[in-house]
């Protein structure tokens, strides 16, 4: 395990986010991971709105390219969950990301996100200060 703290998002499971039963809906997970991303990124000084609009420079934005994701155990309505991110690699265009959904010391999710920068719908390469922000909490391998 790696001493570098990954990133953590709090959030708490409602009706909306359950199916029929009380189970969360595989698909919620997908928005509790978006929230922890956006925020990861808030955290780091890197605001959605002000890349978008074009406030550093060249507007860009960031898609999800590729996602690996292992449902281990089901979140249920109430629970309390906490969302893990945490950079794996950055290359020239793109952010790897892997995010863990606890609860409590359950892992629940397990996922590996792939981030494309994009400049008016094409890959982009990433702005050297954002590289630079996001180097500073890269895991180093096993």
């Amino acid at each position: 395990m790696n001493a570098d703290p990954a990133h953590r998002f709090t959030v708490r499971v409602y009706y909306e986010d359950t199916d029929f039963s009380g189970v969360v809906y595989h698909a919620s997970y997908l928005r509790f991971m978006e929230r922890a991303r956006t925020e990861y990124l808030r955290e780091l000084g890197i605001h959605q709105q002000s890349i978008f609009d074009g406030s550093h420079g060249e507007a860009f934005g960031f898609a999800v390219r590729r996602m690996e994701i292992d449902f281990m155990k089901p979140a249920r309505m109430d629970d309390l969950l906490d969302v893990t991110t945490s950079p794996a690699n950055i290359g020239g265009a793109s952010i790897d990301l892997v995010q863990q959904v606890m609860r409590g010391e359950d892992l629940l999710i397990a996922a590996r996100v792939r981030i494309a920068c994009v400049t008016n719908g094409r890959p982009a390469r990433l702005p050297v200060w954002v590289r630079n922000k996001m180097t500073k909490g890269l895991r180093p391998g096993p």
